[in-house]
């Protein structure tokens, strides 16, 4: 054993240590930052600087992540068939990296056209080309995590670390707008802001790829053709309802996040709240991670996933109530609150997938984490996307003025994000409940199948 592998595996079967794991989790921080950056403040970015009507920008969001998506199970197609000295998914951290950051930059560049026409196609073409890079390498980094982590714990607990390290990475996408209003506002305020974040995104992909490592014994041909696989994949129960209840929680998120700070702008005309809210809500789901894996070594995953989904519903509710007249250490409880909830929603379905995979192995004989993890994060922007495209047609239809109108907000625009903030969010957080229930992949369940493929893999 050399060097570089004796500080992350401890035993015969390798598996990664606590710093291992802290170093592989910044690829998915890295990830995080630009969808939640994205997620946060491109609607009104697109609205209010760039002058795009609302409906357009949501067409922007939904055009880039659909291209996005339909390319992630092609990404992960391609990383099962790869056959490189480097492995199936680490030579992609190095291809991915420098074209990732470049293109977050270019998001929030200064718009080089005056007709909507032409902005419209400028930032779509530049959200397609960050999604295209994105892919490049989340891709493969997701599909790695079920080689490196092969237990029903271990993939707990990695996907702990790394549900901590994009919550950093929210917190870090939730400091743009502040750190665009230091660097002057305004159009050059985004596009600083835009190039040093840029930065940040590119530099870890260098470490994580120096943390992972991949299982000589999981490479192996896949025979399997893409459109038979992917008839396997729709016919498999347990991913369809993994992929239910994720989507549909995805969903809420996305669409929360776009209308968050209009939500304090417009409805609460408390602009200046949003960023320590931010910071409190996260802040609080970042110390239940912690609690929620104790509570996951003694449940089943879909048990942990429903409990917390049912808490986060019941806070969507409640943000429904909120006033312009209530104190701020009741909105920051209420945010605290739906934290706990929302530190579930993406530790517990990705530690699933593995298992999930594990299933695919026993029926088909091959590893195709690829194909499933593409799959998976391809449901994810298509339904976030139609999430966020929806909260603008609906900003449209109700008479929404951007920040350069000089027309006051009619009472219709300010009730629709209020309600698109609150029972939006909580009725996607109702159906992922009722898809959850179908998920029937149990822990002992899982346990049976571990203990065939090994059988197999010894045979």
């Amino acid at each position: 054993m050399d060097r570089r592998e004796s500080w992350r595996v401890k035993s015969p079967e390798p598996r990664l240590t606590p710093a291992a794991k802290a170093v592989y989790s910044l690829g998915d921080h890295t990830v995080n930052v630009a969808l939640s950056a994205t997620a946060f403040f491109y609607l009104i970015f697109l609205t209010d600087q760039v002058g795009l009507r609302p409906a357009l920008a949501g067409l922007v969001v939904w055009i880039a992540r659909a291209v996005d998506a339909v390319t992630d199970p092609l990404m992960g197609r391609l990383s099962d068939l790869t056959r490189w000295r480097g492995g199936r998914r680490r030579p992609y951290f190095l291809i991915g990296a420098l074209p990732f950051g470049l293109c977050f930059a270019l998001l929030w560049a200064a718009p080089p056209f005056a007709s909507q026409a032409g902005r419209f196609a400028f930032y779509t073409g530049s959200y397609v080309l960050l999604s295209l890079a994105m892919t490049v390498l989340a891709v493969p980094y997701l599909a790695l995590i079920p080689e490196m982590a092969t237990s029903y714990d271990e993939r707990s607990s990695v996907n702990t670390w790394r549900g901590a390290a994009a919550v950093l990475g929210t917190l870090l996408a939730a400091s743009m707008k502040p750190l665009a209003d230091a660097l002057g506002g305004g159009a050059s305020g985004w596009a600083g802001a835009g190039a040093l974040l840029g930065v940040w995104l590119a530099l870890p992909w260098l470490a994580v790829h120096r943390a992972s490592f991949e299982r000589p014994e999981f490479r192996r041909e896949v025979k399997v053709g893409f459109l038979e696989g992917a008839r396997l994949l729709v016919a498999h129960r347990a991913y369809r309802s993994l992929s239910g209840l994720y989507v549909l929680s995805r969903i809420s998120y996305d669409l929360i996040s776009a209308m968050f700070l209009l939500y304090f702008k417009v409805y609460l005309l408390r602009e200046a709240d949003f960023f320590p809210t931010m910071a409190l809500f996260l802040g609080v789901a970042l110390l239940s991670l912690p609690a929620w894996l104790r509570v996951s070594r003694h449940f089943d995953k879909r048990s942990v996933f429903l409990a917390g989904a049912s808490w986060w519903l019941a806070s969507q509710l409640l943000i429904f109530a909120v006033g312009p007249d209530w104190p701020r250490w009741a909105i920051f409880a209420v945010a605290g609150l739906a934290a706990v909830g929302f530190a579930i929603l993406d530790m517990i379905p990705w530690s699933m997938i593995g298992d999930v995979v594990d299933e695919d192995e026993l029926r088909t004989g091959e590893r195709r984490e690829g194909i499933y993890l593409g799959s998976f994060t391809f449901l994810r922007k298509l339904g976030g996307s139609a999430g966020v495209f929806l909260a603008g047609v609906v900003l449209d239809l109700c008479g929404y003025q951007g920040e350069r109108s000089p027309q006051e907000q009619s009472e219709l625009a300010v009730t629709s994000i209020r309600v698109l903030t609150s029972f939006g969010p909580a009725f996607f957080l109702a159906l992922a409940i009722a898809a959850g229930r179908g998920y029937e992949l149990s822990r002992a369940r899982h346990a049976e199948i571990r203990a065939e493929l090994m059988a197999r893999r010894a045979g």
